[in-house]
């Protein structure tokens, strides 16, 4: 699930500043990759910043790199149980992209935004020599689950303070998928 994301610094870059009421700043990357930078925000105490990290974590027992964590076992999972309760962060980012095979080929879908607006997937950041972090991913809605089996957990503008502020025991409401309404998908090149 949401191995590439799609990141254009304009008009994404003054849209999230706008809203956190801080001077977010990322540089275009139409195919970011796991392995690759990427702008996150966090909220310590002090309020909203920006955290520059790398997409994806390595831990020791892992063959791969890991850059997704599933929402519904994240409290459980010894990889994630600590980040999800004090490491929280958002990837805002233009959309993303899924793959489908068809007709024997794989055909890429593109993931944006209905009204032209961020999304802000929900992460979990790791504080090693240069941060990492992954996205959360959630069961997809009906829209989304004719492309692929999982989708990212969508925080919403409303929900970023619950978002950051809520219990691990909470957050499972978050964790729905967001409305087909505020997703377009696209066949991409």
């Amino acid at each position: 699930m949401c191995g590439r994301l799609n990141v254009l610094d304009d008009p994404l870059a003054q849209m999230v500043s706008d809203l956190l009421g801080i001077n977010f700043s990322t540089e275009t990357n139409v195919d970011l990759c796991p392995s690759q930078r990427v702008a996150a925000i966090i909220k310590p105490p002090s309020g909203f910043q920006q955290l520059d990290t790398i997409w994806g974590i390595q831990p020791v027992w892992a063959k791969k790199l890991l850059i997704n964590a599933q929402s519904e076992t994240i409290a459980s999972k010894p990889t994630f149980r600590e980040s999800i309760q004090i490491r929280r962060c958002l990837v805002p980012c233009t959309g993303w992209y899924e793959w489908k095979t068809e007709a024997g080929k794989k055909q890429k879908y593109s993931f944006t935004h209905s009204q032209h607006e961020p999304f802000y997937m929900a992460g979990i950041w790791y504080d090693h020599k240069q941060p990492e972090l992954v996205t959360l991913t959630t069961r997809p809605n009906e829209l989304c689950g004719q492309i692929h089996s999982r989708m990212p957990v969508i925080i919403t503008p409303d929900n970023i303070d619950y978002w950051f502020h809520s219990s691990v025991d909470a957050l499972p409401p978050l964790f729905d998928a967001i409305d087909e309404a505020l997703i377009t998908i696209e066949k991409a090149s």
